[in-house]
């Protein structure tokens, strides 16, 4: 087992993985940056290393810092959380080559899986169902593209390979639109990924967002963890996750789980991992994979009774996995609401001092959080403040257990998204689990005119 670990990341996730390790007892070294100084986790850890001011560039981004910090204390591995540095493929390659452990898949396969087309390329050598598209980057050839789109049929939506979270995508509704739309993204990308090759896929009208967890280790072994619906959005960003999926039948749950397990095995990936996919008319559609630990991750938790960070450590350390798939067995509904520092109706960011915390409690519940009162969310990270996860043993169960959790949250001084949440909880089309990616913005949310 890993000795001392770096946790190179902040909030809730870089407390979430130093109780996981204090569960296996691994020693702890929190970084953080100047505006981070005060946070829960840095005194709660073994070591604590300020790795530079509040600007993500010259702290949580600073790669040779974050080495030298693990150098310095004597760590044996690195946990990059989610975001920052967690799916840089040159920080791993950089962790493994100074001789550190990386808590994560090998360099090559975030190579592969970020880039949004060699990753399309693999899942269909896996035989993992994929969005009709151009399998593989558009030229500047205009009558070839044209002649595919026409092909394809519209609408189709024109991607960045290196994208993410929402950017670099473009939907061209007619072909009259499309030779500039390619154009258009392939700039963008280029300026905004560095990487300017842009691929074609049908747009799915009315899709929800599904995904699957995997886990696999070195030695050849790997399972998924059921899936979990992330449809509950705004600007292509998670606001609600929940596990299992509603309305999946359990037999296409399994079999598309089993092809993500593939997959893995297939690729060599060793880790925790996030297929996801669009999921329409009963068909699942690969969109890409995350190689990480997801926000959301609790929800599986809850359903499973595996601990993916303590399992994240574990591979990492070399250990076979501890599980079959004959062990994984769904028990129950779990429900995130994702707690954000932000006015819930201009949804600007809210930081500032909390000057008074209550975290909601009661059977089924849990809630991730690293603020508590007296503590100053700062302005220049994610607003993200809190998690709240409510288990139930069915759907309806879980769901008025969140109502309830939701009522008892008090965090006083900063303005939270928490009444959003309340409405999503109270709105009969969530209750019915019957909704798409575009549901909360087309129903739930009237975006502020600018």
């Amino acid at each position: 087992m890993i000795e001392k670990l770096v946790i190179a990341n902040r909030g809730e996730i870089a407390l979430r993985i130093q109780r996981a390790c204090r569960e296996l007892g691994v020693k702890t070294v929190a970084l953080y940056s100047e505006a981070d100084k005060d946070a829960k986790y840095v005194r709660l850890a073994d070591e604590s290393v300020c790795i530079g001011p509040a600007q993500a560039n010259l702290s949580y981004l600073n790669i040779p810092a974050v080495i030298a910090a693990a150098e310095v204390t004597e760590a044996t591995a690195i946990h990059p959380g989610y975001g920052f540095l967690a799916e840089n493929a040159d920080f791993a390659e950089n962790v493994e080559e100074s001789g550190f452990i990386f808590v994560g898949p090998r360099a090559d396969s975030i190579r592969t899986m970020g880039d949004k087309v060699a990753a399309i390329r693999a899942m269909q050598a896996a035989g993992v169902p994929c969005v009709p598209g151009s399998d593989g980057s558009l030229d500047s050839n205009a009558e070839r593209n044209l002649q595919l789109g026409e092909e394809i049929g519209y609408p189709v939506i024109i991607k960045a390979a290196g994208g993410g979270g929402g950017k670099g995508m473009r939907v061209v509704h007619a072909a009259n639109e499309l030779v500039s739309a390619i154009e258009l993204t392939r700039a963008e990308a280029g300026a905004s990924f560095g990487n300017d090759m842009v691929y074609m896929e049908k747009f799915l009208q009315r899709p929800r967002h599904v995904e699957i967890q995997v886990l696999a280790d070195e030695h050849g072994n790997a399972i998924h963890l059921g899936d979990r619906d992330c449809s509950m959005q705004r600007r292509h960003q998670k606001v609600v996750e929940e596990a299992p999926a509603p309305g999946i039948p359990d037999e296409l749950r399994s079999q598309i789980g089993e092809r993500c397990a593939q997959a893995c095995r297939d690729i060599g990936y060793r880790g925790a991992g996030t297929f996801e996919f669009l999921y329409q008319d009963g068909q699942f559609y690969f969109i890409e994979m995350n190689t990480r630990i997801q926000v959301e991750h609790p929800v599986t938790e809850m359903i499973t009774g595996v601990d993916i960070v303590k399992q994240q450590l574990k591979i990492a350390s070399g250990e076979k996995l501890a599980y079959r798939q004959e062990d994984i067995v769904l028990r129950g509904c779990a429900i995130e609401c994702r707690i954000n520092a932000e006015d819930p109706e201009t949804f600007m960011p809210s930081p500032g001092k909390i000057n008074r915390y209550h975290a909601p409690g009661g059977p089924g519940i849990r809630v991730d959080s690293h603020v508590y009162g007296g503590y100053t969310v700062p302005p220049y990270y994610d607003s993200m403040i809190s998690k709240v996860i409510a288990h139930g043993n069915t759907r309806d169960e879980a769901l008025a257990r969140m109502k309830s959790a939701l009522t008892e949250i008090v965090v006083d001084g900063i303005r939270t998204n928490t009444p959003l949440h309340q409405k999503i909880m109270q709105d009969p089309g969530f209750a019915s689990g019957n909704f798409t990616i575009h549901y909360l913005e087309n129903h739930l949310v009237k975006e502020p005119s600018k």
